[in-house]
């Protein structure tokens, strides 16, 4: 034996339980100590799965922690901040205009032109015309470039705006290209564009940075187009295939002060690929245009004090008076803004939701079932589409319509770098209105289940980590 081996052995047993304790107390004052010291606010769920993990298992839960438990930048306290006054913005709601304004977030703005595409095909030839049709800059941020048809269109595309003397900037994220962006990667570069990772996974792992990953989707053409939406720039996003259908999605393109709006988000993360960012997104100013198509710039993120998307989905649903309607692929909510969600359906708000019956993620399913019938029970539609649906929206009333990268569960609502938009004309909310219509006809309704304790306890440990995942 070992005289290592034979020293542990001989030790006594108390002295070997005092030093486990001690790693315990340890690992739980250094997670209050970050947590209290970051501003670290955590979901119920999320703050319980941290404190489990490293009271049972801390030689293993105190280094996760430290390499994956930090969500928030710290940053200094923000001064108050009062509210322009503008006579157009009475066309947006108050409460949310408001909420946003006191979170630092851009004005709503007026806009030429706003377009949605449901069909891939079209926003494909969106996207590559507004590509073709750049003059000056290109700045490109996915979380996945595809090694595929598609992002091998998208990168010839790219190659031949850098060749005619459009600056041409690329930012991808580490985890999203781990697989797929990185074999563009010489191709692009060989055609004089810039290309930057977002937070490289060995890039000062001990902050606890390694999970916060940019999720944010969008192309910006001179400072006044923007393309955004849902979609990764890959084949299953936009083209069928045989025995495989192009996943549901939606993007938009907006010609406007809101591309503005984008490119100062644009900048900011272009300068923190492994670091710390402003906290304000900082816009000139610009006169509305004549056409009214009225839309804010809602990014949400570890680099923001609040959490911006996540206060106005909690807000919203106290401020509802006829309906909430919501799609997403994955729903895993926490309790506060389900609970905000089930109040609403008894006081009389219709609230749809629309999923997927079988999303690309098992354990995503898993965890929203009891999400899923507790909604239910409280009156709300829950919706399941046969196919995958990868869209991404929230409407309100007839005052509020939100589209962007943002699913409904705690990786993007609290630890996913993200990119949602407000649009608050009355044809922009009748379009997205319409089409979730049409999606919803095709679907199923949600039949809730009482679930047997095995399968209960299999949905409790899928949400226990589905905050992470």
């Amino acid at each position: 034996m070992h005289w290592a081996e034979m020293f542990i052995h001989d030790l006594p047993y108390p002295i070997l339980a005092l030093e486990h304790s001690a790693l315990v107390f340890g690992g739980l004052l250094i997670y209050l100590l970050l947590t209290r010291i970051g501003q670290q606010r955590r979901p119920p769920a999320s703050a319980i799965a941290w404190v489990m993990g490293i009271g049972l298992f801390p030689y293993v839960g105190i280094p996760l922690f430290l390499l994956f438990g930090m969500r928030k930048f710290p940053r200094p306290v923000r001064k108050p901040r009062l509210q322009k006054a503008n006579g157009a913005a009475t066309e947006a709601p108050q409460w949310a205009t408001g909420l946003l304004a006191a979170m630092d977030m851009p004005s709503a703005c007026g806009n030429r032109e706003i377009v949605f595409h449901e069909d891939g095909a079209a926003s494909k030839a969106a996207l590559l015309a507004l590509i073709e049709g750049a003059a000056q800059r290109i700045d490109l941020c996915s979380f996945i470039l595809a090694p595929d048809e598609v992002g091998q269109e998208l990168v010839a595309a790219l190659g031949r705006a850098a060749a005619r003397g459009v600056k041409v900037r690329v930012l991808l994220d580490t985890v999203g290209g781990l697989q797929k962006s990185r074999r563009h990667i010489p191709q692009l570069r060989a055609a004089g564009i810039t290309v930057r990772w977002f937070m490289p996974l060995l890039h000062n792992p001990l902050k606890g940075r390694s999970n916060l990953r940019n999720h944010r989707k969008m192309v910006i053409a001179d400072g006044v187009r923007l393309w955004s939406g849902g979609r990764n720039l890959a084949v299953e996003y936009f083209v069928d295939r045989p025995g495989c259908p192009a996943w549901v999605d939606l993007s938009f393109e907006v010609r406007g002060p809101l591309a503005g709006q984008a490119l100062a988000l644009f900048e900011r993360d272009w300068k923190m690929p492994g670091g710390m960012g402003q906290n304000r997104i900082v816009v000139e100013e610009a006169p509305p245009p004549a056409h009214n198509g009225r839309a804010q710039l809602v990014p949400s993120g570890p680099d923001l004090a609040d959490d911006t998307l996540y206060d106005l989905l909690l807000t919203s649903a106290y401020q509802a008076k006829r309906r909430i309607v919501a799609v997403t692929p994955y729903f895993v909510p926490d309790e506060a803004l389900l609970l905000a969600w089930g109040m609403a359906c008894r006081r009389g708000v219709d609230f749809t939701l629309l999923l997927p019956q079988r999303s690309n993620h098992r354990l995503a399913d898993l965890a929203r079932e009891q999400a899923l019938r507790e909604l239910a029970h409280a009156g709300a539609r829950v919706m399941l589409y046969p196919g995958m649906i990868h869209a991404k929206a929230v409407i309100v009333d007839e005052e509020l319509a939100l589209c962007g990268s943002a699913n409904l569960d705690g990786r993007s609502l609290f630890l996913n770098f993200e990119l949602m938009t407000a649009f608050y004309g009355s044809a922009e909310i009748d379009w997205l209105m319409t089409w979730v219509a049409r999606h919803t006809a095709r679907a199923k309704r949600h039949r809730p289940r009482a679930p047997s304790w095995r399968r209960d306890l299999v949905e409790g440990l899928a949400r226990t980590v589905a905050f992470q995942l």
